[in-house]
């Protein structure tokens, strides 16, 4: 399922399950970094990405990514 964002941009939507506890540490993270849980999440996977040699999942054409 594909979402429209904000910016535009397509976003494919899924569930993922979470032990509370991890969740309730990824909140208070995002909180304290000025983000939704959800762009939290995703800042931290592309990170993950970007230090094992991954693009980070960024458009290399879009130079807003």
């Amino acid at each position: 399922m594909a979402k429209e964002s904000p910016q535009g941009k397509d976003r494919k939507a899924f569930l993922v399950r979470l032990p509370p506890k991890l969740h309730t540490e990824l909140r208070a993270l995002a909180n304290s970094e000025l983000r939704s849980l959800n762009s939290q999440i995703e800042f931290m996977l592309r990170d993950a990405l970007k230090r094992r040699g991954r693009s980070g999942g960024e458009d290399p054409e879009d130079p807003e990514s």
